[in-house]
């Protein structure tokens, strides 16, 4: 929000909703508008009360730092018209505290107030677009969706909010406990995953068959198994891109589990499209919940040239998974010491074949790995 001494702006005209201006007190505010803003009360628990620099001079910081928050926590600039809370306050000082007292810098209190703003509005999207509708549809008793919201949203809201935080504490926890166990502070930043792409094939051809319910209902089928199958062996779910989902996972051994448990998974289900799975394994970048790196940028590449319902992986993640006992160094040797029997014979979860040799734009020469289960040769004394 660009201001000038007089505390108005340029943009108000255009920037300002119409319930909005009804709050302000103009006239054509309208049925709709009116629910809205009465829901919009319960949910913020207070009525509008501030203008924005009003909000920021009550919470004791500049408008250019409130006007930092407020954009990084994804809200429009709404000129100077009187559409803030007292919880809109009470945020500011909350963060603008944290700066004072030292426990963030100005440009991480920014970055608190993206990364929370970010994913809280498409968790809000979700509930509205998916949640809501559902709940809402026309009943019997002749009330319209937009007269059922708001008592559904009386009832809803104290049980989701509560559910919200407790998530949120528990995907604290578990995020803590994982940094804590870093082995030094650049490791917490820049750490060492298995990171893995698993991408729907055909999917454009599909968009152009298929009409969008059909589209929606596949893509939610399809996340959700993903999310389900990330989260049950132990990887963390990045992100899902529609077709695509990104997950990571601390070890290779959990990362390669994972990949063959979606095409496995996605095969057995004939309404699904083939899926292909790249994985590698190497130092990454984490911002914000999101990875970054080369070792993305390989996962991503393995997967663009991984043949429907296959497992590619990099050779650091070939490496890994054989350091790690998951997969034999040579399968050769592997077979012969099972032929011989003699001794405890390793027993191998995964199996590698080494692929052709490619260029890859932007990463050079890569030896991409093909991943399968491994079923153990019986021996050759038993007589079977």
């Amino acid at each position: 929000m660009t201001l000038d001494d007089s505390g108005a702006s340029p943009r108000d005209a255009e920037a300002v909703p119409r319930d909005a201006e009804a709050a302000d007190g103009s006239d054509g505010e309208s049925g709709d508008d009116t629910i809205a803003l009465r829901l919009e009360q319960l949910i913020l628990g207070s009525e509008r009360r501030y203008t924005p620099f009003q909000a920021a001079r009550s919470a004791g910081v500049s408008m250019e730092l409130a006007s930092r928050f407020w954009r990084a926590m994804g809200f429009a600039d709404i000129g100077q018209v009187k559409a803030l809370t007292e919880a809109d306050v009470l945020a500011l000082r909350r963060l603008s505290g944290l700066v004072e007292a030292g426990l963030l810098s100005e440009a991480m209190a920014v970055q608190v107030a993206r990364s929370t703003g970010q994913t809280t509005a498409r968790l809000a999207d979700w509930q509205i677009d998916s949640f809501l509708e559902g709940l809402t549809e026309p009943q019997d008793s002749g009330l319209t969706r937009t007269e059922i919201t708001y008592p559904l949203v009386e009832l809803l809201l104290p049980e989701l909010e509560e559910f919200l935080v407790y998530v949120w504490r528990r995907q604290l926890a578990a995020s803590t406990g994982r940094v804590v166990q870093a082995q030094d502070d650049a490791e917490m930043v820049d750490r060492r995953l298995a990171v893995g792409f698993a991408d729907l094939v055909g999917f454009t051809r599909l968009t152009r068959r298929l009409e969008e319910e059909e589209l929606g209902e596949l893509v939610e089928a399809f996340e959700t198994t993903a999310a389900d199958l990330v989260a049950a062996h132990g990887g963390r779910l990045i992100k899902t891109l529609g077709d695509e989902v990104l997950y990571s996972a601390d070890d290779a051994g959990t990362a390669a589990e994972i990949g063959l448990r979606l095409i496995e998974t996605m095969a057995n289900d004939e309404t699904m499209p083939e899926l292909r799975v790249g994985i590698a394994f190497g130092t990454v970048t984490t911002r914000m919940g999101d990875v970054f790196g080369n070792t993305v940028n390989l996962a991503s590449r393995l997967t663009s040239i991984a043949p429907k319902d296959t497992v590619l992986v990099d050779e650091a993640f070939a490496e890994e998974l054989s350091r790690n006992g998951d997969a034999p160094v040579s399968e050769a040797e592997a077979a012969a010491a099972e032929k011989e029997g003699e001794g405890p014979v390793p027993t191998y979860r995964f199996a590698l074949q080494p692929m052709w040799q490619r260029p890859v734009r932007g990463l050079g020469v890569v030896e991409p790995w093909l991943l399968t289960r491994r079923e153990p040769r019986k021996s050759g004394r038993s007589g079977v």
